[in-house]
């Protein structure tokens, strides 16, 4: 990961921007920049080197006085950048972002629309000011606020802004700013045309697309590795980048000491690949020590995404100060695009399609920003083919019919899709999902209920509940123990999370006053 953060302004100068970006130079450990080109004009750039890794790639870039500054990585960047060079571009660099500020020069705002990516940008041109974007899924991080005297501010993580802006948002992802105004340049949820295919069709569909979302995302000039919890996607992630690749790959897991769960699932997958494996084990107290920096890392206060990236954060930890890693694949976004245990509950497909679409909005602000600030600020980058653009929106134009549970198997057409060619030990492939959070061990979110509830004990917790505005205000001891360290990192900056992340309560089944799949009747087997 990289981070960027531009700003024209008086109210802080580049001592104090020096200063703030200490904050994230987790992010981006290789090397820092701030340029000023003109008066009041900031852009800062903190690097982690994945792609033309010399000096040369070292952003901002700039062209024709124009500057872009970008975290993300452009799929297909050499084929475009073939194409420039034949209109007389030239490139000073092997970075794939530099592409960035060409096809800006070419295109203007409609390149948005044309990327294959993952990325975060802020482009200053002095005639039209600042324009930026966000990848439509919203993988990679952007926020933006406004000083005391209206000025816009952009950066990679909330915590650079705090200090001088009032309110700081999350930047709307698919969108681009240009003059002032938020403009959608593509809706990835939004449906044109339904597929209405047979299985097999829809299975070949599935397959084809994630094996190319898998190859583009093994394409780096640092070691790559893979997250695996055993689970049916990160294990599928694995399967196809062995296959790609022809050569033993590295896999990493995570469990509690007492109750591993998924442990054993990724050793079986991994023993099945012949993958280099590596099982971190943690305890209680590393959960409890290392709650308030994971709170401080994912600026949220949200119940399900701290449990689940407690061990992800101390497992990507761990691949930094043990290995030389730089990239790893993950397994997010499919839950929102096949189906959680809890969908197994929409009344029909209408609601199904309604709450996937709902998820696939809200991303940002859940699955996409655990991965991002638990793998980013362990100075590594985070890949997710699964939010693959191709692959989400074929997926997401499915008949919602077919993606209901029909057959007692959660994302049966993910199954189905590499239910042949000896992909994965069946055991693996038709496992019932546990979430990551509950899989690496039940007694980790015992352990976090019963800290918290020793933390607030005598005290009058409806009371407690109360200080918070009803959005988003705590409603269990644990719930208060995260918001109350949240507000100590972020004081007043809530609305930067939609919500608490609840299966939908109206649905009969999930009425449920906790996230985890544990508390729903159908979890069955997952827990074991």
């Amino acid at each position: 990961m990289c981070t960027i953060f531009a700003y024209k302004g008086h109210v802080i100068g580049q001592d104090e921007i020096h200063e703030i970006m200490e904050r994230t130079r987790r992010r981006g450990p290789d090397s820092e920049r701030i340029l000023v080109p003109e008066e009041n004009l900031f852009l800062a750039f903190q690097r982690l080197s994945i792609m033309g890794i010399d000096d040369r790639g070292m952003q901002p870039f700039e062209y024709k006085g124009m500057y872009s500054i970008t975290n993300g990585e452009i799929y297909g960047f050499r084929d475009i950048r073939k194409e420039l060079e034949a209109e007389g571009y030239s490139f000073h660099s092997d970075s794939d972002c530099e592409t960035v500020l060409y096809l800006y020069e070419k295109y203007r705002e409609r390149m948005f629309a044309l990327l294959d990516a993952e990325f975060a940008t802020v482009i200053y041109d002095k005639e039209a000011g600042f324009i930026a974007a966000r990848d439509p899924i919203g993988i990679r991080p952007l926020f933006y606020g406004y000083d005391k005297d209206g000025c816009i501010a952009f950066a990679s993580e909330a915590c650079l802004l705090t200090p001088f802006c009032r309110d700081v948002i999350p930047f709307p992802p698919g969108h681009y700013y240009s003059g002032g105004k938020f403009i959608c340049y593509r809706d990835i949820s939004a449906v044109r045309e339904y597929t209405y295919s047979s299985t097999d069709e829809i299975a070949e569909g599935i397959r084809n697309r994630l094996i190319k979302a898998v190859e583009k995302r093994l394409d780096s000039d640092t070691p790559v590795a893979f997250l695996l919890s055993g689970g049916l996607d990160s294990s599928l992630v694995c399967s196809i980048a062995s296959r790609i690749l022809g050569k033993q790959i590295r896999t990493f897991s995570i469990g509690m000491d007492k109750d591993p769960i998924d442990a054993k699932y990724a050793k079986r997958t991994a023993e099945f690949l012949g993958s280099e494996h590596t099982n971190v084990t943690m305890t209680e107290k590393d959960v409890i020590d290392v709650l308030p920096e994971v709170i401080n890392a994912l600026a949220t206060y949200d119940i399900t995404t701290i449990r689940a990236s407690i061990g992800m954060f101390l497992l990507c930890r761990y691949i930094h100060e043990h290995t030389d890693v730089r990239v790893l694949l993950t397994g997010e976004v499919s839950d929102e695009l096949f189906g959680y245990k809890y969908t197994d509950f929409a009344p029909g497909p209408e609601e199904f399609e309604k709450e996937s679409q709902k998820r696939v909005h809200e991303l940002y602000a859940y699955d996409v920003l655990r991965a991002d600030r638990c793998i980013a600020d362990n100075s590594l980058e985070a890949r997710v083919p699964f939010g693959d653009l191709d692959f989400a929106s074929y997926v997401l134009s499915i008949d919602p019919e077919m993606k209901m549970n029909h057959t007692g198997h959660g994302k049966y057409l993910l199954r189905k899709a590499f239910e042949e060619g000896g992909w994965l030990p069946d055991d693996i492939l038709w496992r019932e999902k546990a979430a990551f959070s509950d899989a690496v061990g039940h007694s980790m979110v015992d352990d976090l209920k019963a800290y918290a509830e020793k933390a607030y004990e005598g005290k009058d917790l409806e009371a407690e509940y109360m200080k918070y505005p009803e959005d988003g205000r705590p409603f269990t001891p644990e719930s208060l123990l995260y918001r109350e360290i949240f507000e100590s990192f972020y004081p007043g900056q809530y609305r930067m999370i939609p919500g608490f992340w609840m299966p939908n309560r109206s649905w009969p089944g999930c009425c449920v006053s906790d996230p985890s799949a544990r508390v729903l009747s159908n979890y069955g087997k997952s827990g074991e």
